[in-house]
């Protein structure tokens, strides 16, 4: 059983920051070079200083950002409620000129076993972001950034909360970020209503959206203190749980964005050469205009398997033909992970057709912004830009119950979770 636990979270002090909106950031994940840059100038308190620390010339970047984080306690720059509480979480953003709300809280997740665990992952990881993850938890002895976890919610116990006990209160956080959402935090510390929610979690199935990087980096330190600690390890300390944002799967909040590729070749890719290959496994329409292109994309993915691709100022429609051939050519892997559209990316186009070893895309760029890869594109002959339609929530719940994985960088789900908001210290080693 999945099991769900309040705690006493470190938070800002404003008295000594200020505005929250200069401190906090986005998961370390989706900050590029240049924004991690901007972040580090924005406050001395952002708490990018910890999350992505610089090397320093007496020490390096993990070790740099645990004496920060210990300073930051000692100037009470970071505070600790008194109280174990659930943090319900609001985020109101607009997408596609819709203003949408998800609704959620933060508490701590005991993490799973090889035996018994009801939380599944959906995504493979890559063993060098998790050992930087790793360096940085074994120096902080935190869970800096809650992983994302979405629930079926069979008690509708996030509404319930909402309605009962939040809605007519003020929130102890609100701020606006970049991006224009609007994040509110309230602390729940009754301690009814706290056991109200961890009852209703135990027989719930978790699904890791974001953070499967850190949800097995925490189960790798976990693992070291249990071998450290041998007989007198108890399974309550802790490090035995995660910081963690469950959302169910309510679509009037819920929203997954698609996650798009840019490749870049060794050479100039011939598109005509490419485009009559692609016609073995799909029906190609060219279309003329950009917008009529996304429109038919995303009106497409609902019943079809398809895939967007963009090269010298040209847009093209790649429509399986039929599903039968996956299972000829991807017939190794399970049926819920053969019909994914990065599945047919992966093993159609990128091996079948470029010839390329899907262990080493060393020179594949991941991002939800098509227009960003479609101006890189435009100013080197050697790119070439994919773009996909969002994996659908019963996707990734189908493969995940399956034991199975995606490809990395499958889903993005949106809005992002702020890093910086609540932080869990392990209280004891």
């Amino acid at each position: 059983m999945a099991k769900v636990k309040a705690f006493k979270a470190f938070v800002y002090n404003r008295n000594k920051v200020g505005d929250l909106k200069e401190v906090v950031c986005p998961p370390y994940d989706v900050i590029s070079t240049s924004a991690r840059e901007k972040l580090l100038e924005r406050s001395a308190y952002n708490f990018i200083h910890i999350l992505l620390s610089k090397d320093t010339p007496t020490e390096n970047k993990y070790k740099n950002a645990g004496n920060i984080f210990k300073q930051w306690l000692k100037d009470t720059v970071l505070i600790q409620d008194q109280d174990p509480a659930v943090y319900f979480y609001s985020q109101t953003y607009i997408i596609r000129g819709e203003k949408k709300t998800r609704l959620g809280f933060i508490s701590l997740l005991k993490l799973g076993d090889k035996t018994g665990s009801s939380v599944f992952g959906h995504e493979n990881t890559h063993d060098a972001a998790k050992q930087d993850r790793f360096k940085l938890v074994t120096q902080v002895k935190a869970n800096l950034s809650p992983i994302f976890v979405i629930f079926l919610d069979k008690q509708r116990i996030i509404q319930r909360v909402f309605q009962k006990h939040i809605s007519s209160k003020d929130s102890f956080i609100e701020v606006t970020d970049d991006e224009k959402t609007v994040h509110k935090l309230w602390r729940i510390d009754d301690p009814e209503v706290v056991r109200l929610i961890e009852s209703s979690m135990n027989d719930e199935n978790m699904f890791i959206a974001d953070g499967h990087h850190r949800y097995e980096v925490s189960c790798a330190y976990r693992d070291l203190m249990r071998q450290k600690l041998g007989n007198q390890y108890t399974g309550e300390e802790d490090f035995n749980y995660c910081l963690s944002y469950f959302t169910n799967t309510d679509p009037r909040g819920l929203s997954i964005m698609p996650i798009h590729r840019l490749l870049k070749l060794n050479n100039k890719l011939d598109i005509s050469e490419f485009i009559s290959k692609a016609r073995e496994y799909f029906d190609v329409d060219q279309i003329k205009e950009k917008g009529r292109f996304f429109f038919l994309m995303e009106k497409a993915g609902f019943t079809e398997h398809l895939i967007g691709l963009y090269k010298d100022r040209k847009y093209f429609l790649l429509r399986l033909k039929n599903v039968k051939i996956l299972d000829k050519l991807i017939g190794d892997k399970p049926k819920e992970y053969r019909v994914l559209d990065v599945a047919i990316l992966n093993y159609l186009v990128l091996r079948n057709i470029l010839k390329l070893d899907l262990d080493h895309l060393d020179n594949i760029t991941y991002s939800p912004d098509p227009l960003e890869f479609m101006d890189a594109v435009d100013a080197d002959p050697a790119k070439i830009a994919f773009f996909l339609n969002p994996v659908k929530i019963n996707q990734i719940i189908n493969v995940a119950l399956g034991g199975h994985k995606m490809p990395p960088k499958s889903t993005y789900f949106y809005p992002k979770v702020l890093s910086g908001l609540v932080i869990n210290k392990f209280a004891k080693e």
